[in-house]
């Protein structure tokens, strides 16, 4: 199913120029108390907190689909078992992409799109792109704005804010683009106590408990980046199956810390003689002690040796393509490494001219000619690549093609370039590709519900740029039909940027936006 809307260019341009206004203009909302400054006294100055007030709506959503197609059935799908790391939070509850293998896959069933309930909360110029569950259920996010970073603490019934804390200042005068920066900002994980390890744009590495009241609190901090180049900036974090933390750079330095003496170690990720490679996603990890990361040329697998330093286990280059595609961040891999049952590790390459899709075998011992097992070309020639992790459900992984998308503005009046595929990772015989969609998903973290055999997207249909309308859409599995697509509302406010989709313990799905948070749930739950 595509959409076919009307298309009306004078009312197009209104209504994103509207749109883009209301973005830029909206302002957090002072409350009548802040979070307290660490315990040391010393950090940033505390932040308004915020209210979660409905996000602007226009007229422009009455000219288009509110919900096209019918309810799905459950069809639940078998997913190879996903080991559950000992220090995290409860497998779908962790992280931006689920679990310690990044599969993006949630067991709980999500909407089905029967009477759709959809709630919405502005944040001001804030977007939430991680959100993890406590054990209670409330998300915590880690939340970007032109301002800065900040973790909030969110009903995830109401979407009311909680508690907050900010964590990082943004320089607005080092040149850095705020849209596409994503230092020290973008990624942490809760563990198995909702104490959160959360990077800073300053080198350091924070930990954050919850407080009654509720409230947000740090209670240590360690600067890992001493000794590295002033210029970098820590990307991503992940706890090994020992509890040792994990840290990798953007400047290519993998690192581990030990909370307990404060010892960190680093090796740097690269060739011998070889050129920087640089580190803009996350990383994964798996019971064998291994995390594994992808670097701009290459896929590596590393452990720790004596006393916790990090060393090279094994590195595979893969095609980087021969320049920065538009829809990603550097000029190479845009996926997180995905760790399917006990073999496979699968990421997308940045080759010319399709992206392509590798499945390695990365269980120990296998021969390093060996190891690559399959490479899949997909999504269309001349124009494919995704800034985007992999989606995994059953032995099988799902890619949206984000080429074209260079900001929110790209998408002001327009959309980007078709194509959702699925490929199957067969362990005998050539991997192949499943199906071929053509939704439009400019920039989405997609996921995968195996408990009902649906995929969602945040997908711009063709026809949508006419009034910048994005709607929340769910694929087949199976199939690669889509089942249907939920309006969240037209103007760019709407736009999602890089944001992952989430499913809730209770099966509510929930996507962030540039301006706020939307909840989806089926009207009989």
């Amino acid at each position: 199913m595509r959409l076919s809307l009307p298309r009306r260019a004078a009312t197009a341009l209104t209504a994103s120029s509207l749109a883009l206004a209301l973005t830029l203009a909206v302002a957090p909302v002072a409350a009548d108390d802040t979070d307290p400054a660490p315990p040391d006294g010393v950090g940033l100055p505390p932040v308004p907190a915020v209210a979660g007030l409905p996000i602007v709506s226009l007229p422009t959503d009455l000219l288009v689909p509110q919900f096209l197609g019918a309810p799905a059935r459950e069809r639940p799908i078998k997913h190879p078992r996903i080991a559950q790391a000992p220090t995290l939070a409860e497998n779908g509850r962790s992280s931006m992409h689920n679990d310690a293998y990044s599969s993006d896959a949630y067991q709980v069933s999500g909407p089905l799109g029967r009477d759709l309930q959809v709630t919405s909360a502005s944040y001001g110029i804030r977007e939430c792109a991680t959100m993890t569950f406590d054990r209670r259920g409330r998300i915590q996010a880690l939340c970007g704005g032109l301002e800065g970073f900040v973790m909030m603490l969110i009903d995830p019934d109401t979407l009311e804010p909680l508690a907050q804390l900010e964590t990082s200042r943004r320089d607005l005068s080092s040149g850095a683009n705020p849209f596409t920066d994503i230092c020290g900002g973008t990624y942490f994980y809760l563990d198995h106590r909702d104490r959160a390890l959360v990077t800073t744009n300053t080198g350091e590495l924070w930990e954050i408990v919850q407080t009654p009241g509720p409230g947000l609190k740090r209670t240590r901090s360690w600067d890992v980046l001493a000794g590295l180049p002033e210029d970098d900036c820590v990307v991503a974090v992940t706890p090994d199956w020992k509890g040792r933390d994990w840290f990798f750079t953007q400047g290519g330095y993998a690192g581990t810390l030990d909370r307990k003496t404060g010892k960190v170690r680093t090796v740097r990720l690269k060739r011998p003689k070889g050129p920087v490679e640089g580190i803009f996603n996350s990383v994964s990890a798996d019971e064998t002690g291994a995390v594994y990361a992808v670097s701009t040329h290459a896929t590596y697998r590393l452990d720790a040796g004596r006393r916790g330093k990090p060393r090279i286990t094994w590195r595979l280059r893969y095609d980087r393509g021969s320049e920065q595609k538009p829809g990603m961040l550097s000029q190479g891999s845009g996926t997180t490494p995905t760790l399917i049952g006990k073999r496979w590790l699968v990421i997308a390459d940045n080759a010319d001219p399709r992206t392509q899709i590798l499945a390695i075998d990365r269980r120990p011992g296998v021969p390093r000619k060996r190891r690559l097992h399959c490479r899949v070309p997909v999504l269309p020639s001349g124009a494919s690549t995704t800034e985007n992790s992999l989606v995994a459900a059953g032995r099988s992984v799902m890619i949206e093609n984000n080429y074209g998308y260079t900001g929110p503005a790209s998408t002001i009046g327009r959309s980007t370039t078709p194509g959702f595929e699925r490929v199957l990772i067969r362990p005998r015989g050539k991997c192949r590709v499943a199906w071929r969609s053509k939704e439009i998903a400019p920039t989405s973290v997609p996921k995968a519900s195996v408990g009902n055999g649906l995929v969602y997207a945040y997908t711009k249909p063709e026809g949508a740029e006419t009034f910048d309308a994005w709607y929340l859409t769910a694929i087949d599995i199976r199939t690669g039909n889509t089942a249907w697509s939920q309006l969240t509302g037209t103007g760019s406010q709407w736009n999602n940027h890089y944001a992952a989709i989430y499913l809730g313990p209770d099966g509510a799905a929930y996507i962030a936006t540039m301006t706020g948070l939307i909840r989806f749930q089926d009207g009989d739950r």
